[in-house]
């Protein structure tokens, strides 16, 4: 029998709605484009869900085994202590579900792709007369920061 994976994207988590709210958006437009039914969002700490929370939705929803993704840039403490920790203490209700941390984005190439993106991007928009439209982090009612200082 195959495994039914269940996956975790876990931020840090923020006071700021804004910032927890990307993250769940980040997790549906994953979940729609890949091999894997259950996706939830989690966050470490100061929102909610929890880990534990989103764990226990994994296990409801038909998860025999869990990846919790730390939505992290580099690897630290929070990848080799904290996330490991809590989704320990999470499983600990399902003893028959295996489980595991994944490395962080780090250096994975694709990284190189959004940078160049990113970039490319904040220069068109700067170069605007008006640059009104702003991008997935800016939003559309914020133009890109700085913008006039690129102009001639």
């Amino acid at each position: 029998m195959s495994a039914v994976v269940g996956v975790i994207i876990v931020d840090h988590g923020s006071r700021r709605r804004e910032s927890n709210e990307m993250l769940h958006e980040a997790t549906v437009r994953f979940a729609a484009q890949s091999e894997f039914s259950i996706v939830e969002p989690a966050h470490m700490e100061l929102a909610e869900p929890t880990i534990a929370e989103a764990f226990d939705r994994c296990i409801e929803r038909g998860a025999t085994e869990i990846v919790v993704f730390p939505y992290f840039l580099s690897p630290g403490r929070h990848w080799t202590e904290d996330i490991p920790r809590l989704a320990a203490a999470a499983a600990e209700k399902h003893p028959k579900i295996k489980w595991f941390v994944t490395a962080p984005f780090g250096l994975h190439s694709g990284m190189l792709a959004v940078i160049n993106d990113r970039i490319q991007h904040c220069r068109h928009q700067s170069a605007l007369q008006n640059p009104a439209i702003g991008c997935d982090v800016c939003g559309t009612t914020v133009p890109c920061r700085n913008a006039g200082s690129l102009k001639s």
